[in-house]
């Protein structure tokens, strides 16, 4: 490979190159053939190293979708700092895609990328039009996020220029339409702070942001929503998600894709391959087509690539084997997605998703006005634009329900008043690490995974399994 070079030294012209098979129709077609698609978080800033994890990851399952994430000065706009990086040789926690000329980064992708194996940008930015516009240049047409998901956990960009910013990024997606690409873009939104947020709010705030992409031109779109803390809750907030789909996405391809549980993961071997398969089962019992995936490193360090496969191929195969189980209980017929009455998840987040709706025509305007009054509050999350009167806790059951529900638009709930000190806090946080790390493992001599130190080189531990 020729020597990186840097997008300002470059040709910036935006000469679209052939596209491959949408993100969203092998997505589908995947699904149609009943495989769950399976996916990592991976990024590295060296472009050898993207172009061998890339290359690793795609024949790791039967269906797999392969993942750039962005490095966190480029997320923020940065790239001044991302370009000192570069020069100093210090690593990155992602792929800085607007530093790197088009040239390095085509290099990346090529031959590896295609019809069977799409490739992802994720990114977490506020500020996306520079990473979008990178992008649409490469011939990419797929990307996650959202104007509310992508703004509250992560900084202190005001929600109203986050709103701007991804209207704009939007439509500059839905353009591709006219070179004949079908732009695929994923809600965040089921994701907010990845823990100790109540279902319901997760659905409304995934489905929102659904809509406002689906009325900025998007035509494929997927709803996103992270595993929590007890699974019956989880089904009916997946099939909450599928109804409220059904209901404002005409005309549209859309999926769901669900996340293994992104809180405090568990610290051993067992727990987390546990805590995996059964997120692989959820999927597949509440018809998900994407599965983003954890490995067994995730409560110690970065994963190595070895263990992004690792955890992709268990993934992929519980998925399998829980679709087999299924269809033998069931006689092969398939399991109904939707609830046929409304569950709690969905009755809570239709009434916010209608709430919002209801305040303006302009759904960016809507968006800004529900969080100015409390109709949507994410508990625990400090940003200035978040009112921050509601609480939650886990009960008796383990399931994430409501404590205090400041302004949004929800009623009456049960235990509300009780309030939750930093040692209980510190309980809810860990529930889910706790469980799994307490179940006995199948196997005597599966060991647990020591924790390993935390290298100021963050790509360093991945050289061995990628140059191997």
């Amino acid at each position: 490979m020729t020597a990186p070079v840097r997008e300002a030294d470059s040709d910036s012209r935006t000469t679209v190159h052939r596209r491959p098979l949408s993100f969203g129709r092998f997505v589908a077609g995947a699904q149609a053939r009943g495989a769950l698609v399976v996916q990592p978080r991976m990024g590295f800033s060296d472009p050898a190293l993207m172009r061998a994890g890339l290359k690793a990851t795609k024949g790791a399952a039967d269906a797999v979708v392969g993942t750039m994430t962005i490095d966190s000065y480029t997320r923020v706009n940065d790239e001044a700092s991302a370009a000192r990086a570069l020069d100093s040789g210090v690593p990155l926690n992602g792929f800085p895609i607007t530093s790197y000329s088009p040239h390095t980064s085509r290099w990346v992708l090529d031959g590896v990328r295609d019809a069977g194996f799409p490739v992802q940008i994720r990114h977490g930015s506020a500020r996306p039009q520079r990473i979008v516009a990178a992008l649409a240049r490469l011939g990419l047409d797929a990307t996650e996020g959202g104007p509310v998901s992508y703004c509250l956990p992560y900084g202190r960009t005001p929600l109203l220029d986050s709103v701007r910013n991804w209207q704009e990024s939007c439509e500059v997606l839905a353009a591709l339409r006219g070179t004949g690409a079908e732009p695929h873009l994923e809600t965040f939104g089921g994701c907010m702070l990845g823990q100790l947020c109540p279902p319901g709010l997760l659905v409304a705030i995934s489905a929102l942001e659904a809509i406002f992409f689906h009325r900025a031109g998007l035509r494929s779109i997927s709803l996103s929503y992270a595993q929590q803390t007890n699974v019956a809750q989880d089904r009916e907030a997946m099939r909450a998600l599928h109804r409220l789909a059904d209901e404002f996405l005409p005309d549209t391809d859309w999926h769901i894709v669900l996340y293994t549980y992104m809180g405090l993961y568990p610290q051993t071997r067992h727990g987390s391959l546990e805590l995996l398969e059964r997120s692989a089962e959820l999927a597949v019992e509440t018809g998900a087509a994407r599965l983003i995936v954890k490995t067994v490193a995730e409560a110690h360090r970065i994963p190595t690539v070895a263990e992004n496969i690792e955890a992709l191929r268990v993934a992929a195969r519980a998925a399998a084997r829980h679709r087999t189980e299924l269809g033998a209980r069931s006689g092969n017929a398939p399991a109904p997605v939707a609830d046929p009455a409304d569950n709690a998840v969905y009755a809570e987040a239709r009434a916010l998703v209608e709430a919002v709706l209801n305040l303006d025509e302009d759904l960016g305007q809507a968006l800004l006005k529900a969080f100015a009054r409390g109709y949507l509050d994410v508990p625990y999350c400090l940003h200035p634009d978040n009112a921050g009167r509601t609480r939650s806790h886990i009960d008796g059951s383990g399931r994430l329900t409501w404590s205090e529900i400041g302004a949004m638009p929800l009623g009456p709930v049960r235990d509300r008043g009780r309030r939750l000190t930093a040692a209980g806090l510190f309980d809810a946080l860990s529930f889910v690490q706790r469980r799994h790390d307490r179940i006995v493992p199948p196997s005597a001599s599966r060991p647990s995974l020591p924790t390993a130190a935390r290298r100021p080189a963050a790509h360093r531990q991945h050289t061995q399994e990628v140059a191997s």
